[in-house]
């Protein structure tokens, strides 16, 4: 068994193809066959998949992947120790961000933290919440980003909390109140149609017990979209208003929609940074975990 077999095996189940795996290792597809044909021979078992549009482990390779990420990490780390890893990091970063982390959070810290190390390379999947878990605990990524925690064995380190707040067309009534304050009260809102996320979003879950379970009234929700650009455009073409964490509209509020804070419903985000602690981290990967805890005074 060699380490490139090995790494051609990490990165066929990364990039769920072995076209990208070649890419990302700089070698031909055909090699990248070759090694996991081998280590499957040597193994005695069938690691991938191969039938489908996308290359997934197999039992055994699931198995296999937990042990295959730790050997590499766990030889990256000792060349860096004993001065053979170069002064100067270099590999991929395996990265999970739920969506307002992975649209508004990460580019901005991988871009930061390429400035300081240009040899390190990005591979960042993203989906909810629980599916970043999911990654996360079983090793399919190294450093997980989600605007919540759960209790279940995984390391959270909380980077930051952000207020959510009120998002609303441009039209008469709002920008006659906007004119008098940033704050709004919910009784200003309560009639409006609601653009909203999921019925997953927790966000949304929160905001409906604190405004409108109360009053044994519901929202009257006109359009229900997964895509945080979609309910701000849809919001600025006047459809209806919408809440969202705080982070995701500071950059474009004002010229296509209007931005409230509410008066008497107080709730924030909170957004952590997450590791499996039974997975050895690359030294990539320790650093970027640094970087970012530095930025946000973690």
């Amino acid at each position: 068994m060699e380490f490139k077999q090995i790494e051609a095996f990490v990165n066929v189940i990364k990039y769920k193809s072995f076209s990208k795996a070649a890419d990302a290792s700089f070698l031909t597809q055909p090699t990248i066959s070759t090694h996991i044909s081998s280590l499957e021979k040597e193994l005695g078992v069938t690691l991938i998949d191969r039938m489908g549009k996308e290359s997934r482990p197999t039992k055994a390779g699931r198995a296999f992947y937990k042990y295959a990420i730790s050997l590499i990490n766990t030889r990256e780390k000792a060349l860096v120790e004993i001065g053979r890893g170069g002064t100067e990091l270099s590999g991929i970063i395996d990265l999970r961000a739920s969506s307002i982390p992975g649209e508004y959070i990460v580019p901005e810290l991988m871009t930061g933290f390429r400035q300081l190390l240009p040899q390190v390379r990005f591979y960042m999947e993203q989906s909810d919440s629980e599916a970043v878990w999911e990654a996360i605990e079983q090793g399919d990524g190294e450093l997980g980003f989600t605007g919540g925690y759960k209790n279940n064995g995984l390391r959270y380190e909380l980077l930051f909390k952000d207020p959510v707040v009120l998002i609303t067309p441009r039209n008469e009534k709002f920008l006659a109140l906007a004119a008098k304050s940033e704050f709004i009260g919910s009784e200003d809102f309560l009639e409006e149609a609601f653009v909203w996320r999921e019925e997953g979003s927790a966000t949304r879950r929160n905001f409906e017990e604190m405004v409108y379970a109360g009053r044994g009234r519901r929202p009257n929700i006109v359009a229900t979209v997964n895509s945080l650009e979609a309910i701000k455009r849809s919001v600025a073409g006047g459809l209806g208003v919408s809440v969202l964490s705080q982070v995701a509209v500071k950059k474009d509020a004002g010229a296509n929609y209007l931005v409230f804070r509410m008066a008497d419903v107080a709730i924030e985000r909170e957004f952590y940074l997450v590791t499996n602690k039974n997975v050895t981290l690359s030294p990539a990967a320790v650093r970027f975990r640094d970087f970012v805890l530095g930025r946000f005074g973690g």
